[in-house]
């Protein structure tokens, strides 16, 4: 089987992370969040591509060989602001701590490392993913080379770079010199974006044929380009990824060590990364199957009215393996049905409720259905983090009737419940947690009232409404907990849950939704013969 390596440019990812999550200190004041971020992206790519060749690459402090060519190059950045700059160190002990292999030449950008060595696994044979935002990485994409973006877990292959761009990966370079880089300071031809650059390229074949027929190009265009042929050499120069850099190690070298637990447990102790701490903490003691339930401790659930609490918890589910996610909704059918509400939980004991369309008289002000579903679409359509919830297939439905597409889904626990003991009565939520948790839920009825009664979800007061929501998805997650390992004790169990049911989830939810194509004389054909 063809090696892969995995090349991280730790750089975009750091500067993503600051920009792009949430700002997170620990009880010290000491800036965490693109830490935070980076780790959590990094845990991911692991999980989602589990091959031994990894290595992180991080820019060097200082200028570096393009300074020097250029000594305006990246002038107009402004300088690193100091809660990010305090992250950089601790960061990269942590990444050492979990056996990543760290790389950092001084004098060379990120860039140039990820290139050259991309290019020697290229040519030893190995299949080469390159982790990045960086659009100038896109030069390096070929059949063996592919790019991928953490962020909205894009793939970029030839053909999507040639979708993306509008170029083929070996024209990025010249795209790339036409139009310029106003991040970098990189001067492209004034006045030429990349639908010119493109049309270039498509009329002429290559930068070096634009240049041949410049006295071809009419108007101000083209003498903005004529003016510009004297830089352009140079601006290719600054936006060309270098190859041939000699980073002291072989690709095949770059492999992921056994983690440091101590020093990350002390690394995670000082930046309260208290989740991960735990995780760390249990690795040694988790035993298999895990201890027969006892009634639950006070669990805090909190009702999320405002951006910043929205913002702090999603920080959290992306940075977690696996969540549980449940809907509240205005209807059982799933077809009709909108959303009320939205409930999620990553630890035992705490869950959060967000209302999205409570319309009671005296309802607060709610952040409302499409800009908490703009926030949460990145996540509720990735693959990771997993998703556990309770007959996932209604969510999943109910999502996609608002044009969010549900993936992830790892586990669902009325099908564990059906599968460990497909005999029990029951496997409705409340009655699968009174079962093996001995918890006793709250009831639909308990806030929504009974029969001629009963009130729709959106006309339940918050009082009500947030714990009973918080709670299905906080008790969903300790189901799945209790569940699992029993299943995942036997072999056959374990099977019949991730071969079969879990995989066919999807299948039947597309099914419900779309309905199935009948053969109408196959299936008179059928009914005679039966």
């Amino acid at each position: 089987m063809t090696q892969l390596l995995v090349l991280v440019d730790g750089s975009s990812y750091l500067y993503r992370a600051f920009h792009a999550l949430p700002a997170l200190n620990n009880s010290k004041g000491e800036p965490t969040g693109a830490m935070h971020g980076v780790i959590a992206m990094l845990r991911r790519l692991r999980n989602s591509y589990p091959t031994e060749h990894f290595a992180v690459v991080f820019d060097p402090r200082g200028p570096t060989h393009r300074d020097e060519w250029f000594p305006a190059y990246k002038a107009h950045r402004p300088s690193m602001p100091d809660e990010l700059a305090l992250q950089i160190e601790p960061l990269h002990e942590i990444i050492k701590a979990m056996g990543m292999p760290l790389l950092q030449l001084p004098g060379v950008e990120a860039d140039d490392v990820i290139g050259s060595l991309a290019e020697q696994a290229r040519v030893a044979g190995m299949r080469v993913l390159i982790s990045t935002g960086d659009k100038d990485l896109a030069q390096l994409v070929d059949e063996q080379i592919t790019l991928i973006n953490t962020m909205d877990n894009s793939v970029l292959d030839p053909a999507g770079v040639n979708a993306k761009f509008g170029v083929p990966p070996n024209r990025i370079i010249d795209y790339l010199t036409l139009v310029g880089d106003s991040v970098d300071n990189v001067p492209g031809v004034p006045m030429v974006g990349p639908k010119t650059a493109c049309k270039w390229l498509a009329a002429y074949g290559s930068l070096d044929e634009v240049i041949a027929h410049a006295g071809e190009i009419s108007g101000k265009v083209g003498e903005n380009l004529r003016g510009a042929l004297e830089q352009l050499p140079l601006s290719r120069r600054l936006v060309t990824v270098m190859r041939d850099i000699d980073t002291g190690i072989a690709p095949a070298q770059l492999t992921l060590a056994p983690p440091d637990d101590d020093r990350l447990t002390g690394l995670f102790q000082r930046y309260e990364f208290n989740s991960w701490l735990k995780e760390l903490r249990g690795r040694q003691v988790e035993s298999v199957v895990p201890p027969p339930p006892t009634a639950a401790a006070v669990a805090e659930y909190e009702i999320v009215l405002d951006m910043a609490s929205l913002d702090r918890w999603l920080a959290e589910l992306a940075a977690s393996e696996l969540f549980a996610f449940d809907t509240e909704t205005t209807s059982l059918n799933y077809m009709q049905a909108r959303l009320v509400g939205v409930s999620f939980a990553h630890a035992p004991g705490r869950a959060a409720y967000v209302p999205l369309a409570h319309t009671y008289p005296g309802a607060p002000q709610q952040l409302g259905v499409e800009a908490v579903l703009a926030k949460l679409r990145p996540l509720l359509e990735a693959e990771f983090p997993r998703k556990v919830g309770h007959n996932l297939k209604y969510d999943r439905n109910v999502l996609l009737n608002h044009g969010v597409d549900l993936q992830g889904i790892a586990f669902d626990t009325m099908l564990e419940s059906y599968i460990l003991n497909s005999t029990a009565a029951r496997h409705d939520f409340d009655s699968v947690a009174l079962k093996y948790l001995g918890h006793h839920t709250i009831h639909y009825e308990d806030v929504a009232g009974k029969g001629a009664k009963q009130i729709g979800f959106e006309e339940v007061g918050l009082e009500q409404a947030g714990p009973y929501a918080a709670e299905d998805a906080e008790v969903c997650l300790r189901l799945h907990q209790y569940l699992y390992p029993r299943i995942a004790a036997e072999a056959q169990l374990a099977s019949v849950l991730n071969d079969i049911e879990m995989p066919l989830l999807p299948v039947l939810a597309a099914m419900e939704r779309r309905g199935v194509l009948i053969d109408g004389h196959l299936l008179r054909e059928q009914s005679a013969e039966l």
